[in-house]
């Protein structure tokens, strides 16, 4: 439990050994911020170790974790990803005995799952890596060049990661794709007799979630988010004298902003590198705490300016008032907030833990009532379709993008469970 750099350290990775590897860090989605939920998850097979890490949420993963129970199969977590763990240890039915047969396992699995996965298993002779079929969450494929010992191959949430390891980047593993990481290099397995469905790639990923420096769908996130901008400014423009972003996820809209609409970009807030994001901090207490330490206002660059102020998006509603007020506190005569997404209405239940809808201001408040409630002059959102246009503008190929936080469509059907109980659904349920 706790910040991976807090956590980890030589001493206790370097007994790791071997050539194959997985790793997780976990964002809580099904099941609380418990030891017992932490990822990866490993157990052992008739066919040697098996080990899963999950990035999603399973929209039926009530009925598959009845189905097990119901087995004999006994569970320890709250987490859905517990449940995929279980069902790839489980021979799908007419498999041949004697042989663990993986790809037959995780093809089985994508049969019957439902919702959005992303995944990596570890088994004794490879690493697996499976996207669902709507390709919900990111997942891509990395290749560490020879240098002197035999090449590498990786796969990553976000290509970001990849550098770090001085690991070149190959291509996103494609929705509904099995791919096997072994001695022999890289193999692509496709589900069998699956039928095409539409792409649903998670469209908050590019509004704030992706680091900015990642590549998804062969586009720069950043790219994007300056695209956003530029689209805001062409829809809700304003007369002011300066355009400021929230550090560091607004700051490419905030960039796109200036450079559409011809007004100057600068630094209205410095930020504390120290603190993490304020979108996942466990509670609205530590959210409105998080803004006192994690900016403070460069009244020289403020001072009697009517300022444009770009964020990416609004959640809750708790840290653009602190931030509203921080502003006119560094000597900003005029605060104008512009937020490069449209109202976020809705929950997610696809892997991006986004509170209950009760919880959202954008999901009970017009844009005037949030516009008060935050005080700022004036409050403007980019449109859906600005936003969707602006995304899709840099895709050459099919795309397709699910945008259910913002509209409320959602590409999966939901069972009522979701909807009263979300991301706890399985705390405290034992049968």
């Amino acid at each position: 439990m706790g910040l991976v750099h807090q956590v980890f350290n030589e001493e206790n990775l370097s007994p790791l050994k071997g050539h194959l590897a997985i790793g997780h860090n976990r964002y809580s989605t099904t099941g609380g911020s418990h030891l017992r939920n932490a990822q990866p998850y490993l157990i052992e097979t008739m066919y040697g170790p098996l080990g899963v890490g999950h990035n999603g949420n399973l929209t039926n993963a009530l009925e598959l974790r009845r189905t097990l129970l119901e087995r004999g199969v006994g569970l320890i977590s709250s987490s859905d990803s517990e449940v995929i763990t279980q069902m790839l240890a489980a021979p799908p039915p007419g498999a041949a005995p004697g042989k663990p047969d993986w790809e037959a396992r995780l093809t089985n699995f994508i049969d019957l799952a439902e919702g959005a996965y992303s995944l990596v298993i570890l088994t004794r002779d490879a690493v697996y890596a499976v996207r669902d079929p709507l390709g919900l969450r990111p997942l891509c494929i990395g290749r560490i060049p020879a240098n002197g010992h035999p090449a590498g191959y990786v796969v990553a949430s976000e290509s970001c990661a990849l550098g770090t390891i001085d690991a070149d980047y190959v291509r996103e593993v494609e929705p509904g794709e099995i791919v096997r990481l072994d001695a022999d290099g890289v193999h692509s397995v496709r589900t069998a007799d699956q039928p095409p469905v539409s792409r649903a790639f998670c469209i908050f990923e590019y509004v704030y979630f992706a680091r900015p420096d990642s590549v998804i769908e062969n586009q720069t996130v950043h790219r994007v988010r300056q695209r956003l901008g530029e689209a805001l400014a062409r829809e809700a423009p304003a007369d002011a004298d300066i355009v400021v972003g929230v550090p560091d996820s607004a700051t490419p809209a905030a960039i796109g902003y200036a450079i559409a609409s011809g007004l100057t970009y600068t630094e209205g807030l410095t930020k504390n590198r120290y603190i993490g994001r304020t979108f996942i901090q466990p509670d609205d207490r530590l959210r409105r705490a998080g803004v006192h330490l994690k900016y403070n206002p460069l009244r020289a660059n403020l001072e009697g300016k009517r300022v444009v102020l770009v964020d990416d998006s609004i959640v809750r509603g708790t840290t653009a008032g602190p931030l509203v007020r921080l502003l006119r506190e560094g000597g900003a005569a005029e605060v104008h907030v512009r937020v490069s997404s449209p109202p976020v209405r809705h929950p997610c239940f696809m892997g991006i833990d986004m509170a209950r809808g009760e919880e959202l201001i954008g999901h009970s408040r017009t844009v005037e009532e949030i516009c008060e409630h935050i005080g700022a002059d004036s409050l403007a959102y980019l449109s859906h379709d600005g936003m969707v246009r602006a995304v899709q503008a840099g895709i050459d190929g099919a795309s397709g993008h699910c945008s259910a936080c913002f509209t409320g469509n959602y590409p999966i059907k939901l069972e009522e469970y979701w909807t009263s109980k979300e991301k706890l659904v399985f705390e405290g349920v034992w049968g």
